[in-house]
């Protein structure tokens, strides 16, 4: 049981970081692509906007795709823990704690989620696992 919970955890969260990726990259899913995103970015100090949302979104759509296969998870996690440190400390952090302010509780509970996985492990429905 606890292999499947594992992997129902990995794939909500990958699938999910994977769809972010894709809107920061690729405009899909309602998102704003590149140059929605960089300038957005860009407005919270985040700069330079575009260079960051690529790179943000690259780190979300390989992180993603890695978590929910289970395939290097620990690098898999810290590509999107530090998604979540950056989006914690420009953005949500000067709202405090509760999601209903815009606060960090959301994302701190996607970045425990992610450091719990590296740490326990992947579990055996997972790539690394079967490379192992």
């Amino acid at each position: 049981m606890t292999a499947l919970g594992l992997l129902i955890i990995r794939l909500v969260i990958g699938l999910l970081y994977i769809g972010h990726g894709a809107q920061k990259l690729f405009g899909w899913f309602g998102g704003y692509g590149p140059k929605g995103t960089g300038g957005w970015m860009e407005s919270v100090g985040i700069k330079p906007g575009v260079l960051m949302a690529v790179l943000a979104g690259l780190m979300e759509l390989v992180g993603g795709a890695l978590f929910a296969l289970g395939f290097l998870t620990p690098l898999a996690a810290a590509l999107l823990v530090l998604t979540m440190l950056g989006a914690i400390v420009k953005v949500h952090a000067r709202n405090g704690l509760w999601s209903t302010a815009d606060g960090i509780e959301y994302p701190l509970v996607l970045l425990v989620v992610l450091i719990g996985v590296a740490m326990i492990g992947a579990g055996t429905y997972s790539l690394d696992f079967l490379l192992q």
